[in-house]
């Protein structure tokens, strides 16, 4: 007995629809991107669109509540003695290209001081960075974005000349030039983002009150996780730290002049596709000759 054409002609059809549909490709999965602040200080590899503005200031608070010896030993303020700082920054990032963008980054502080019953106050510039970024990699599976930073400090506050009576508030800067490179990476493992970054400067001499001065090197580096929650909330963590050696005065070493240190930051942010910001709190845990402070962060984040 024969089948009928017509069940023939149906199971060649529903054939060839299987067939058609298996060699389609399956659809692309969304790609999960989302916005928020970033962390503190910990760089962010992704870089601007070209021609895309970003604005960032920051607003710092800081209260010094000891000191970490040349032996990393911690010593806290004597009873009665206060040190604090205001600190307003503002971060700005412009897309040359879709891969190359550049950055500057400017500071006002206003520091107070009051110690053996005297007090003191100054305000006026830090000194300020221009960073120039480069894309070399986009995150793709297991490979992290990668980008390339090269860094100028420019001697834009005040280093020399200072006003005893004014108990170090006058002190903004360290009068050199600062040249630097670096790199950092960012990878998401959903709902994470790692960032890591390492910057390498090299202070150039420069003369303090008429003694030639040179800075040693150092490094800064950085390793930041954001964990995102629902309605554009994200949790922050990250850890920064900080290395450099024994500076030099016409051309000796001065002993003691080494600092480094270590600071944790948890933080917590809300974002959406107009705005981001974050809230966080800064704790140096660990140092040499280095101040121990604690600092309230809050940021904000508007492109154009």
């Amino acid at each position: 007995m024969k089948i009928p054409r017509l069940i023939l002609t149906l199971i060649f059809l529903l054939s060839c629809f299987n067939i058609l549909s298996y060699a389609q490709d399956e659809p692309a999965e969304e790609e999960w991107d989302p916005v928020s602040a970033g962390t503190l200080i910990t760089w962010t590899a992704p870089v601007c669109a070209k021609g895309e503005l970003v604005v960032q200031p920051f607003f710092y608070y800081t209260r010094t509540r000891g000191s970490f010896d040349a032996e990393g030993k911690y010593q806290s303020l004597p009873a009665g003695d206060k040190k604090y700082q205001y600190q307003e920054q503002l971060f700005m990032q412009y897309g040359i290209t879709d891969r190359l963008e550049i950055d500057a980054e400017a500071f006002y502080q206003q520091n107070y001081v009051r110690q053996d019953g005297a007090s003191a106050h100054s305000s006026g510039l830090a000194d300020s960075y221009l960073y120039l970024r480069y894309c070399a990699i986009e995150e793709k599976k297991w490979i992290p974005h990668l980008t390339g930073i090269l860094q100028l400090k420019m001697p834009t506050g005040k280093y020399q000349k200072l006003n005893p009576d004014k108990l170090g508030t006058d002190s903004m800067g360290t009068g050199s030039w600062d040249p630097g490179f670096g790199f950092n990476l960012s990878k998401k493992f959903k709902p994470f983002i790692i960032h890591a970054d390492a910057i390498f400067a090299f202070p150039q001499q420069v003369k303090v009150d008429g003694v030639k001065t040179r800075y040693a090197s150092y490094i800064n580096y950085d390793l930041g996780l954001e964990y995102f929650l629902p309605k554009g909330f994200n949790l922050m963590l990250e850890a920064n730290g900080y290395v450099q050696a024994d500076s030099r005065q016409d051309g000796s070493r001065t002993p003691s002049t080494s600092s480094s240190y270590l600071t944790i930051s948890p933080g917590i942010g809300w974002s959406c596709q107009a705005v981001q910001f974050l809230l966080a709190y800064q704790r140096v845990v660990c140092g040499v000759n280095v101040d121990a402070t604690d600092s309230v962060v809050l940021t904000a984040i508007y492109t154009f």
